[in-house]
């Protein structure tokens, strides 16, 4: 029997068994979970309804992650699945899927901030970056340029828990794409309300495994 998308076999609202009046259809078919794991890139091409076609990842190990707040979108490495609403197995097994709470590789941001604002993403950052003004020093900006980056160190406030973020190197990332079906793993930076809301969540996990253990 193949996988069927069809709701025919689900009993009615009131609970009465529906008659079974035809068999299963080609446009009711589904196919088997890609369950992207991490890994070197591998994806296969899956020939649809209409001749379109799918992208199957099967295995992925970067993608696009835009920072809102800050509007700017970087190519970045996933690293780890770290908290997954639907099924803790597929953390264990760094299963990637739409709204995997993924942890990526913080160097392209920080790397942009730097440029961007001119100054570090960190208070230890900017302890350790005193040697590199001096070098910057030498280096002449225009009287335009210095004046633009002063502008955008007015507006150049982080998020404590970003920051402790930066210092570590990892970012919490949540996946927007459908890997199984674009090929993708594409998301956003987790910030705010969102950042802490998961945060906790990761956190009671953790809790959780160390009792049960």
């Amino acid at each position: 029997m193949g996988i069927s998308r069809s709701s025919r076999h689900k009993r009615s609202p009131t609970g009465a068994q529906r008659p079974h009046y035809r068999k299963k259809r080609k446009f009711e078919l589904g196919r088997q979970p890609a369950s992207t794991k991490l890994g070197p890139k591998r994806i296969h091409t899956v020939r649809v309804r209409g001749g379109n076609l799918k992208f199957r990842a099967l295995r992925l190990d970067s993608g696009n992650f835009a920072w809102g707040s800050e509007h700017v979108t970087r190519k970045t490495r996933i690293i780890g699945v770290v908290y997954n609403a639907s099924n803790n197995e597929l953390v264990r097994t760094n299963t990637l899927v739409k709204n995997a709470i993924i942890q990526v590789d913080a160097t392209p941001f920080r790397q942009w901030y730097e440029a961007h604002y001119a100054q570090p993403v960190t208070k230890k950052g900017a302890k350790k970056d005193v040697g590199a003004q001096d070098v910057e020093g030498e280096k002449k900006l225009s009287n335009h340029v210095q004046r633009k980056l002063e502008e955008r160190k007015k507006d150049a406030k982080i998020d404590p828990l970003l920051e402790t973020q930066f210092a570590a190197g990892r970012l919490y990332a949540a996946i927007s794409s459908r890997p199984g079906q674009s090929g993708r793993a594409d998301g956003y930076i987790l910030e705010g309300r969102e950042l802490e809301f998961y945060l906790r969540k990761i956190r009671t996990g953790k809790q959780k495994h160390a009792h049960a253990a």
